[in-house]
């Protein structure tokens, strides 16, 4: 037994020493998505996630640069090695994993309907949504659930690129309702002097059946090419550590004045 154990402890420390350290990170972030990600009009990204990027390439030592790319086309930019990393409030779902691996969660909220207070609207169902226009980022949580369980039932799905551009058109009268992430919802809209005369309706969206809870994730993490688990190994240590030495909490109070992991 001693002798099985050790053969596994070297095997071990063989992989471990052949364990890529990653110095240079190339990291792919959104910067249309406030307020985890945005852009100032000095061309500077500012953030939640990027407040997380330089959070955890200075926990791992490493020289990261960050690269701007629409929501579209983040996992194929990974996928072609264009970077090496996303931070960009991507979710944990079953169909991404099919494409990338994650790391463990860095943050976890729900999905919720915004509508103007005055609304008919009363809740986020589909059949109180029937025949009503609901704006969605396009390839969201949001857009995948409406599209899966809302617009079988006659409810009119409308994407966007951005999430702003769903908020602006909700402005306008374009669209009935909204449908996002519960926290970019209240930061980014329903607290600003815009989203004064908008509200939530309905109970946060965190899905009632197995399949419904698959869709919808397990919280949103970094995804890495599946061959670079070494690095996805790397930006866990880091998760962890800047959750344990108090760096994730003085960035998250920053932008929310409630926990959102």
């Amino acid at each position: 037994m001693k002798k099985y154990l050790l053969l596994i402890a070297i095997a071990l420390g063989a992989i471990n020493a052949h364990a890529k350290e990653w110095k240079d990170i190339r990291i792919g972030y959104e910067g249309a998505y406030p307020p985890f990600s945005s852009i100032q009009p000095d061309g500077k990204p500012v953030g939640f996630d990027i407040d997380m990027i330089h959070a955890l390439c200075a926990q791992m030592h490493a020289n990261c640069t960050l690269v701007q790319i629409s929501w579209d086309g983040l996992i194929p930019a990974l996928q072609a090695e264009k970077i090496d990393a996303i931070v960009a409030s991507v979710a944990i779902t079953a169909e991404r994993k099919q494409k990338v691996a994650f790391t463990e969660k860095y943050y976890n909220t729900p999905r919720r309907l915004v509508v103007a207070k005055n609304s008919s609207i009363k809740d986020a169902n589909p059949v109180e949504l029937k025949g009503k226009r609901v704006g969605v980022q396009r390839g969201t949580l949001g857009d995948k659930y409406a599209s899966a369980y809302w617009v079988p039932n006659g409810v009119q799905l409308v994407r966007y690129p951005t999430q702003d551009e769903v908020f602006l058109d909700l402005r306008s009268g374009r669209i009935d309702a909204a449908l996002q992430d519960a926290t970019a919802a209240y930061s980014a809209f329903l607290t600003k002097p815009e989203g004064a005369n908008y509200k939530f309706v309905g109970a946060p969206i965190v899905g009632t059946t197995s399949e419904q809870k698959t869709l919808l994730g397990e919280g949103y993490g970094i995804p890495v090419r599946k061959s670079d688990d070494d690095l996805r190994v790397q930006f866990n240590q880091a998760i962890e550590a800047i959750r344990a030495n108090g760096v994730y909490q003085s960035i998250e109070k920053k932008y929310f004045d409630f926990d959102i992991y």
